[in-house]
């Protein structure tokens, strides 16, 4: 079991906005206990995008191998991009495995995001119109013997359910698009039971501070890590997994 030091928000008063920080230390076993790596494409459609993601890809792979090598479960999932995969093993185990049919929803409410990122959340100028531009994983993120591909929140389930996981910490991008919103990210994960915790210096937003609330990118990036901690999972720093 290896201790990890954990952070969230609390609303102290409740029906107040007085929301506090408090960390916590929890112990995780590392065969019940995935690392999911979610949307770390090689290439993004947005060129700042493209150059954020890169700089943590390569901070990112440190992180992935140390885990590994202390028994973590390590599920790489770079949404649309399965046909690049398709006859990996690490892409056919996910699916040959027996579907398990996910519990019913828990129906957590789901309060409006911090920041606007209707804009699609690029920085670009002139910001071009979104298109799908990347085929594969980032090349600096190793998948190794063993490692799981999908990006299928049936087939993520169906493993933790088979594997008895019900800890996964999740990394990538885009925090306030991906990381929230896929079938196999947090909101979704959670609502099924799964306990997660977000990695918040190993990821990132789309967000334009040219839109409300007119901030600077990396405090959007923040004000939606505070809002996961306060209605979704606490968080951690990535040098917790790194043994």
């Amino acid at each position: 079991m290896i201790p990890i030091t954990l952070r969230t928000r609390k609303n102290i008063f409740l029906g107040s906005d007085d929301w506090q920080e408090f960390y916590f230390k929890r112990r995780f076993d590392p065969a019940k206990t995935a690392i999911l790596i979610c949307d770390m494409w090689d290439l993004h459609w947005c060129a700042i995008s493209t150059n954020r993601f890169n700089r943590i890809a390569h901070q990112m792979s440190d992180i992935i191998e140390s885990a590994r090598d202390q028994g973590f479960r390590i599920i790489h999932s770079p949404s649309d991009c399965m046909d690049f995969y398709k006859d990996l093993p690490q892409r056919q185990s996910m699916i040959s495995l027996s579907r398990v049919q996910p519990p019913d929803s828990l129906h957590i409410i789901d309060p409006p995001l911090p920041i606007d990122a209707s804009d699609n959340g690029c920085e670009d100028d002139p910001s071009p119109e979104p298109y799908s531009a990347w085929t594969r994983q980032h090349a600096a993120i190793r998948i190794a013997e063993g490692d799981l591909i999908s990006d299928n929140g049936g087939e993520v389930y169906s493993f933790f359910a088979g594997a008895e996981i019900k800890d996964m910490f999740i990394m990538g991008v885009a925090v306030n698009m991906c990381v929230l919103g896929r079938t196999f990210a947090i909101r979704q994960m959670t609502n099924w039971g799964i306990n997660c915790v977000l990695v918040r210096d190993m990821t990132d937003s789309m967000y334009n501070p040219k839109m409300p609330p007119y901030v600077s990118h990396d405090k959007g990036t923040e004000l939606v890590v505070q809002h996961i901690e306060k209605y979704w999972c606490p968080s951690c720093l990535s040098e917790e997994l790194l043994f």
